[in-house]
C-alpha cells in the first residue's frame, strides 16, 4: 500500500531514485520527500501543477559546464528561482554484491559521468558504455547481476540498488561540483539587507554591433559583480540571442537598480527569474 505524500513537503528532481539530483535534494532538504521525474519538463510540471512544493534542477557543473537545455526551458516555465545548492559530485564504481574488481570489463553510466572518470577508467582498463542516467545505470547493473558489468553512480544509488562499492570517489577532478537551482511557483524575494544575494535574469539583444557591450555597460559602471553570463539562440534563429545572467545583489540595491535600468534601455524582454540568498559555497570559493 502506497503511503500518502504531502505535496507541501515534496521536492521534485529529474532522474531515477539515487540520481545525484536526488542526493542533492536530500542533502539540502532532509525533511522533504523526493519525487523522481523522467525529464526536466516533468520536474517543472510537478511544481507548476502542485504535486511538489519545489524542484531542484542542475544548471552547471565545474567540470562539464552548463547542463544542456535548462537555460532554454527555464524562462518558459513561469517558475521562480528561490535558492541554490552546490553539490559535490563523488562518483562510485558500483557492482553486484560479491563482484571482484578484477572480473569487471564494462562500466555503464551517463556520458558526463563517464567523461568525468575517463582517466580512472583507462587506468583500470575498463570499457565505458553510455546509459541515459547514472542511477538508471546502477539499476540496470543490479538487475542483470553480471560480474563483468559495473556502473558509475552515487553512493545513494549503491544503497538503493544493493550494490557493492568496488572503488570509491573515482572522479578525475576532486573539485567536481554541480550547481543546482531551487524552483517554486511563487517568488520568495528576500529582504535587501538579509545578506549576500543573487539576482538571476534573462534578456535579449539584437544581433548588431556593440549591442551586448552597451547592454552590459551599466553593470561595470555601477560596480555590480556579474558571476555568470550564458548566451544561446532563440528558436534556432541567428537574428536574436538570449542571455542568462547572475549578478550579486538585490534589484532594490541602488547599484543593481541602475544597472538593470540601463540594461532595459539597450535590450528587450528583460525578465528577472529570481532573487535568492547566495549559497555558503560561494563564500568558500571566493577565498
Amino acid at each position: 500500500m502506497t503511503r500518502d505524500v504531502d505535496p507541501a513537503r515534496t521536492i521534485a528532481f529529474q532522474g531515477e531514485p539515487g540520481a545525484y539530483s536526488d542526493l542533492a535534494c536530500r542533502a539540502a532538504y532532509p525533511d522533504m520527500t523526493t519525487l523522481p521525474c523522467a525529464s526536466f519538463e516533468q520536474a517543472f510540471a510537478a511544481v507548476e501543477e502542485g504535486r511538489a512544493a519545489i524542484g531542484m534542477i542542475p544548471i552547471e557543473n565545474s567540470v562539464a559546464g552548463r547542463v544542456a537545455d535548462i537555460h532554454q526551458l527555464l524562462p518558459e516555465t513561469g517558475l521562480h528561482i528561490v535558492g541554490e545548492h552546490f553539490q559535490r559530485v563523488q562518483h562510485q564504481l558500483l557492482a553486484p554484491r560479491g563482484t571482484a574488481l578484477s572480473s569487471v570489463k564494462r562500466v555503464y553510466s551517463h556520458v558526463q559521468a563517464l567523461s568525468q572518470c575517463r582517466r580512472s577508467l583507462r587506468a583500470l582498463g575498463l570499457q565505458p558504455v553510455t546509459y541515459p542516467d547514472t542511477a538508471g545505470a546502477a539499476a540496470y547493473v543490479a538487475r542483470r547481476g553480471d560480474p563483468e558489468e559495473a556502473a558509475i553512480a552515487s553512493s545513494l544509488a549503491g544503497e538503493i540498488y544493493d550494490l557493492d562499492v568496488l572503488k570509491p570517489d573515482i572522479e578525475d577532478e576532486k573539485h567536481n561540483t554541480t550547481r543546482m537551482i531551487v524552483l517554486s511557483r511563487e517568488p520568495r524575494v528576500p529582504d535587501p539587507k538579509s545578506g549576500r544575494l543573487i539576482t538571476t535574469f534573462v534578456f535579449r539583444v539584437r544581433n548588431v554591433p556593440a549591442a551586448l557591450y552597451k547592454a552590459m555597460g551599466g553593470f561595470a559602471t555601477n560596480g555590480v559583480n556579474m558571476t555568470k553570463l550564458e548566451s544561446y539562440m532563440v528558436g534556432g534563429e541567428f537574428s536574436a540571442t538570449q542571455f542568462y545572467a547572475d549578478v550579486e545583489g538585490h534589484p532594490d540595491h541602488p547599484n543593481v537598480r541602475l544597472a538593470l535600468e540601463e540594461l532595459d534601455f539597450f535590450s528587450r524582454e528583460v525578465r528577472i527569474l529570481g532573487v535568492y540568498p547566495a549559497h555558503p559555497f560561494r563564500q568558500r570559493e571566493s577565498h
